[in-house]
């Protein structure tokens, strides 16, 4: 392959000897992003661009540039981080129903994304239970559908993951499954609101007795729900509690980047009990460059960031949250019933916001591989392979639940058509690819390729 957009701007294999015009570098950016927003701003991407409202995105890259030569480490120059921070917290902590404890004193954190988030929860956890003298490889449990964060910060910090199915009607896990899983070195178990492939929420309630039981940690991976399902709930929505409102939750991860329409790179862990947090706090204090401590896997952090996330939270408040919720939750409530009008295609559980549907009758990337001719990107699953529709504020525009009515049908009439062929999409987390097997060393094999291919252009351009 060749670098993109190589046969429109030069190749950058090396320093340029002198520096580009500021405005020449700006030109091309410009034509850069007016070429790749036309694909999700008609409202046909699933998920991705949970905003889509550039006014909200020149607000956000407004306050960020007041900050973005910022590095928050600094406190005592840059005293807004603390009160920026600590509100973006406070504020999510509201939301999460950490009003309703009473017993410790819930704190959170602030990360670079939801692997960020999670990845801080599962040190946590080991963090605390080394202090509480717990030997050996300590080990989480988690459902299928949780998300493959956790198995990469377990494979980071030496922790076992025991992995437990999930009912394939309602595509959540079973809590007496959870309980049968746990032993002496179990740290904590996991549950999702909602999780990623589904849209469906796990019985978080019960997981929650499940731990108490146990003695363990209970961490709601609500990274894509946990900025709308709140919302939700408030509408009358059928969404069971998942919050710190439900016993023996322990903390919960929620994407500020996603439905908490911030800019990407920002994500909150919350906590119930301070020393839970405190227990992954890094120190060096014999340093000869000083005493060190940081709050979070990061040393240096953008400024940038923070500042545009407490913007877009304190300017959307909570009426404007209640008020993209009800829209979304309605499109997908259409989008959903476009589906369902067609006995060859089968909703999986009871979603939420998302939905993902499959086939018992034909390979439901059929499906897909006609869509995409119309410029829809539903994202894909597999075991079985499904469909999903992550219902952002961009789906929410006049006519766009309109014309996936019409295009699903002919994507329908499509796949029965063509059944007896293979389809040439298939289940890459973000998307769905065309020309490849389901098979692990094949995806690496392409991604890596990818990647390879650009460097050995660039490398050969220098």
């Amino acid at each position: 392959m060749t670098v993109p957009y190589s046969d429109r701007f030069a190749v950058n294999a090396t320093l340029p000897a002198e520096g580009r015009d500021r405005s020449e570098v700006l030109a091309e950016l410009s034509a850069m992003a007016a070429a790749e927003d036309p694909t999700w701003e008609v409202g046909k991407c699933s998920g991705t661009m949970y905003c889509g409202d550039h006014d909200h995105y020149d607000f956000m890259s407004e306050a960020f540039s007041r900050f973005a030569h910022v590095n928050i480490l600094q406190r005592d120059m840059c005293p807004s981080a603390t009160k920026m921070e600590a509100e973006v917290i406070a504020m999510t902590l509201d939301m999460l129903g950490a009003g309703s404890v009473t017993d410790s004193e819930p704190v959170g954190l602030l990360t670079t994304g939801g692997s960020g988030s999670i990845s801080h929860a599962m040190l946590a956890y080991r963090e605390a239970a080394r202090a509480a003298g717990r030997q050996g490889r300590l080990r989480i449990i988690k459902p299928e559908t949780a998300h493959p964060a956790f198995n990469k910060a377990c494979h980071l910090y030496d922790l076992e993951v025991v992995t437990i199915p999930v009912d394939p009607v309602t595509t959540t896990v079973r809590p007496a499954d959870v309980a049968a899983a746990i032993d002496d070195q179990t740290i904590a178990v996991i549950g999702s609101a909602c999780n990623y492939g589904y849209g469906t929420v796990d019985p978080i309630a019960e997981l929650g007795q499940v731990a108490l039981d146990a003695g363990v940690g209970l961490h709601v991976d609500g990274c894509l729900g946990g900025f709308i399902l709140p919302f939700g709930r408030a509408l009358g929505e059928p969404i069971p509690a998942f919050d710190f409102s439900v016993p023996g939750v322990t903390t919960i991860s929620a994407d500020t980047h996603k439905y908490g329409y911030a800019l990407k790179g920002t994500s909150v862990l919350a906590f119930r009990d301070k020393a839970l947090r405190n227990a992954q706090y890094f120190y060096l204090t014999d340093w000869s460059g000083g005493k060190y401590c940081s709050p979070g896997i990061e040393g240096s952090r953008s400024g940038g960031l923070l500042a545009a996330t407490w913007a877009s939270m304190v300017s959307i408040g909570r009426s404007g949250y209640l008020g993209y919720a009800k829209q979304i939750f309605a499109t997908a409530r259409t989008m959903r019933a476009s589906v369902e009008r067609h006995p060859q295609l089968r909703i999986l559980g009871e979603p939420t916001f998302l939905f993902s549907f499959t086939s018992d009758e034909f390979d439901v990337y059929l499906v897909n591989d006609f869509l995409r001719t119309r410029g829809w990107r539903l994202n894909g699953q597999q075991y079985p392979n499904a469909l999903h529709m992550a219902v952002t504020r961009p789906q929410t525009q006049p006519g766009v639940a309109e014309a996936f009515d019409v295009d699903l049908a002919e994507a329908v009439a499509y796949a029965v058509e063509h059944a007896h062929e293979p389809a040439k999409s298939s289940a890459v987390y973000g998307g769905v690819a065309g020309g490849m097997t389901n098979e692990a060393d094949e995806f690496i094999k392409m991604m890596m390729a990818d990647m390879m291919d650009a460097q050995q252009s660039l490398g050969a351009a220098g």
